[in-house]
């Protein structure tokens, strides 16, 4: 039977995808990729294949996950599967060093971004020489929600942090990101969301509360302030969407990389650049946020967007096959 087959390692993350899956009557499985065997003399299930692996899946304990997700994306691609956010796609949700080179080529513009290899010294002389004092941002390659962002006001503060960091914190591929800080005309970034590589909503997001940014409901369980202690709501749908001009180089950009799912985030500095900084190939949405904006439970929503395409995609697999 042909059916949607979804690749991840966090199950939390599913609900409301399996919620718009039901609705729609579309017949789906997971494939949980935390772990498994694959018999690769063996042709794949018939279907359309939808790839959520997560570049911070490190962090819940799947230190190779991703790397599993390739061997296994390959095999599929290699039988002629259908794969939404293939091979190209996950190798950019797992770098951001790669993302800004892609987007670049795309003519979007990104942050002045420093990589570095190597023990505190070489980072901290890096700093030296292309931050001079600070303030700056020190993140890693391979990170996801946010993890691992922070800013440092001058370059003391910056090696205190890395002499006194611990090996489990370093990134998971080892490389560090210096960045230059982009002060943003408020204390928000804007979060574009595309499904089928075309654009389908953007929320603004309030910075205030710190760099884990991740939109779903199950990500505020051990992150972020209280409800309390937000004056405003950190989600908000953007009614006028974003800048025509941008809007057409992302969706080029995803197409050129083949990713069809994703969330791509950027800040406007208050020197009026615009700078994207972030794509994230493994999307999640805020249901307060879209359920305020009037987009719950339909095809404007992310998961109710997403399962629409996949549905699509199924039946035109299927009947290729018949």
């Amino acid at each position: 039977m042909h059916r949607i087959h979804v690749i991840h390692e966090n199950p939390d993350w599913l609900p409301p995808l399996a919620e718009a899956f039901a609705r729609r009557g579309l017949p789906w499985t997971e494939w949980n990729l935390s772990g498994g065997v694959f018999d690769l003399a063996a042709p794949p299930p018939e279907g359309v294949f939808y790839n959520r692996m997560s570049a911070s899946s490190h962090t819940r304990g799947h230190r190779y996950a991703a790397e599993l997700t390739a061997g296994v994306l390959a095999w599929l691609t290699r039988h002629g599967r259908r794969v939404v956010n293939g091979p190209r796609a996950l190798d950019l949700e797992i770098s951001k060093v790669r993302q800004y080179a892609a987007l670049e080529v795309a003519g979007v513009a990104v942050p002045r971004t420093v990589l570095v290899l190597g023990e505190p010294e070489r980072i901290l002389a890096a700093a030296r020489e292309h931050f001079a004092g600070g303030p700056l941002i020190l993140k890693p390659n391979r990170g996801g929600k946010g993890l691992g962002v922070r800013l440092f006001p001058d370059l003391d503060a910056l090696e205190v942090y890395l002499h006194a960091l611990p090996d489990d914190e370093h990134p998971a591929d080892g490389l560090w990101l210096l960045q230059e800080y982009v002060r943003a005309e408020r204390p928000v970034i804007t979060r574009a969301e595309f499904v089928g590589s075309r654009f389908l909503y953007a929320v603004e997001v309030d910075t205030s509360a710190g760099f884990e940014l991740c939109p779903a409901d199950v990500c505020a369980v051990d992150v972020g302030p209280s409800p309390a202690e937000i004056s405003a709501p950190r989600f908000r749908v953007l009614e006028d969407g974003i800048d025509a001009g941008l809007r057409s180089r992302l969706e080029g950009f995803l197409s050129a990389n083949g990713t069809e799912v994703a969330g791509i985030e950027f800040i406007r500095g208050s020197d009026g650049r615009r700078l994207v900084y972030d794509v994230n190939t493994n999307t999640n949405y805020n249901p307060e946020a879209e359920a305020k904006a009037g987009l719950a439970g339909s095809d404007r929503s992310g998961p109710g967007a997403i399962a629409a395409f996949l549905g699509a995609e199924l039946a035109a697999s299927t009947t290729r096959a018949a």
